[in-house]
């Protein structure tokens, strides 16, 4: 990554996905997701890769859950989840940088519920800012832009002054359509990911400048 990935650029407030972007959580959703599908007959294979990033609902919609079921689905496939948390870690660096930045300049975007997203963020010692969107206050998840543009409006920014850090394609997808700049982690990919965004491998190589407005700038560190 070059020394200033956006060079030259302030940024009102920053937005991040969580799963695979704060914290890796890999080992605990496949485990549990993977449980599902082998109930439903899925390959487990061939399905996890394409529940990361995306709401409970609409995994399952695509897999064809019936819909009068599928509340009940839901539910109980996030209880597992919050009971199963093992494994869930930091990305390297991650709460010394969250922990570093004005509260009111930034905040999550989940595609989790936020009863889940709460025991993670717990689990792996990161903070709870005051602004979070889970997939609970959308009525479209990602890819659809409707949750960072959701979050720039509870900072009180414009999109095109925030900053979307993410991981997975369809957050990616849903910051662009938002019209947000991207910066990618890339922590949890088995296999580099094709992007025209920068990509930072973890928060340790990251560092923020404020400016006493407020603004943020993002480098490199050396």
């Amino acid at each position: 990554m070059a020394q200033h990935p956006f060079p030259g650029r302030r940024f009102g407030g920053f937005l991040f996905d969580m799963d695979g972007t704060i914290l890796n959580s890999i080992v605990a959703a496949e485990r549990v997701w993977g449980a599902w599908a082998r109930g439903q007959g899925l390959d487990a294979d061939s399905f996890l890769p394409t529940i990361h990033g995306m709401r409970a609902v609409e995994t399952m919609r695509r897999v064809g859950i019936a819909e009068e079921v599928l509340e009940a689905e839901i539910a109980a496939l996030v209880q597992a989840e919050i009971d199963d948390v093992e494994g869930i870690v930091e990305i390297a660096g991650a709460a010394i940088f969250l922990k570093s930045l004005p509260p009111e300049r930034w905040a999550i975007v989940t595609s989790a519920p936020r009863a889940l997203a709460e025991k993670r963020l717990a689990v792996a010692g990161l903070p709870v800012p005051p602004v979070m969107v889970t997939g609970e206050d959308v009525a479209n998840g990602k890819p659809a832009p409707d949750c960072f543009l959701l979050g720039a409006r509870r900072l009180g920014l414009p999109i095109a002054d925030c900053l979307v850090f993410e991981d997975a394609p369809a957050g990616i997808q849903a910051g662009e359509a938002a019209g947000a700049a991207v910066l990618v982690i890339d922590a949890t990919h088995r296999h580099r990911l094709e992007t025209a965004h920068p990509s930072v491998s973890g928060y340790d190589a990251l560092a923020v400048s404020t400016a006493p407005d407020g603004t943020l700038e993002i480098i490199a560190k050396d």
